[in-house]
């Protein structure tokens, strides 16, 4: 085991992204086994269509995490972003351009807010994220009447906005969310790995006291970080209509532990300091065709849930047993 971690490729890559990517191909085996539709195009692209908004989410909270915290309300506030955008679309006539955007600055709002309650007024991540998560519900609930909200479809007015999840011209159909996804995921590996932002975001992670006492305003840094993280959040708001149209209101928590999930299973240090972009894309993929491979085989939504916490579960023990190691 070590001489294969200790070859040159291996190493630039990364060991655990190689054994990442080995258990999403041999899951997609295993489920085009069990079932030969799973192998069809339309199977691919539904699986597809599920990562998108949750590799959004997942890329955002990746930032977060890295500084050490957590952020519970993502899921919530994708909901409410979707709702109060789609509904000044659908019922009060507002243009689609501006509801999009709309979309982006609801999830940054929120962003914001956490961002500053956790870095200028020291509140724990954990209590901040669960509040805004009830506020984000409620929020959408509010704003909607509490009634759900349907985007338009590809045939309708103002239904160009799906060509942004995939385009379709005839029999072709072609995963435009994926290359935006893929670069967006390029982006944020820059951003997190060759600029100050991310240099201080992972060194707050790592040591924020040192960081404060070297004369940098940690406050500033964490609070981007949730910035970031809200922005992201906004615009998987506009890939989730954009897969699946409805949305409701009261929903969304589901996505916070696959989204957080993908992350850590990707091999970001749930203490903070160690994040990786990749290997999120990587967990978002796999979280993705669980979910599909679940629904191929016949089983329910409920099983999916079960081996997602397993998942979640199992990386936090590696994660831990891996700081426990070093120490």
């Amino acid at each position: 085991m070590e001489k294969i971690k200790n070859i040159a490729l291996v190493k630039k890559i990364g060991f655990n992204k190689l054994v990442l990517v080995f258990v999403l191909i041999l899951m997609y085996f295993v489920f085009a086994l069990f079932s030969p539709t799973f192998i069809s195009y339309d199977r691919i692209l539904s699986a597809l269509s599920y990562s998108y908004f949750l590799g959004f989410l997942a890329l955002g909270v990746t930032f977060v995490i890295a500084t050490g915290g957590i952020d519970f309300s993502i899921g919530p506030v994708m909901f409410a972003s979707a709702l109060i955008s789609g509904y000044l679309l659908t019922r009060s006539g507002w243009p689609l351009v501006l509801c999009l955007v709309i979309s982006v600055l609801v999830g940054l709002i929120f962003g914001a807010i956490n961002g500053y309650l956790v870095a200028y007024w020291d509140v724990a991540p954990f209590i901040t994220s669960m509040g805004l998560m009830q506020i984000a519900k409620g929020a959408g609930s509010v704003f909607t009447h509490t009634q759900s909200v349907s985007w338009p479809q590809s045939s309708e007015a103002n239904g160009w906005y799906r060509n942004l999840v995939r385009y379709s011209n005839g029999s072709i159909s072609i995963p435009v969310g994926l290359i935006t996804l893929l670069v967006v995921a390029f982006i944020c590996a820059i951003i997190l790995n060759k600029t100050k932002i991310g240099r201080y975001i992972l060194c707050l992670g790592s040591n924020k006291e040192a960081v404060r006492l070297s004369g940098v305003n940690v406050r500033k840094w964490q609070m981007l970080a949730y910035v970031i993280s809200g922005t992201l959040v906004g615009i998987a708001a506009i890939f989730f209509v954009g897969a699946y149209t409805t949305v409701q209101p009261g929903l969304g928590d589901q996505y916070n532990n696959e989204a957080i999930a993908a992350v850590v299973m990707g091999g970001t240090s749930m203490s903070g300091g160690v994040a990786s972009i990749g290997g999120t894309i990587i967990g978002v993929m796999i979280i993705s065709l669980l979910q599909e491979g679940i629904l191929a085989l016949g089983f329910t939504k409920d099983f999916q849930l079960i081996i997602t916490g397993l998942i979640v579960l199992t990386a936090v023990y590696l994660d831990v047993f891996s700081n426990q190691k070093k120490n």
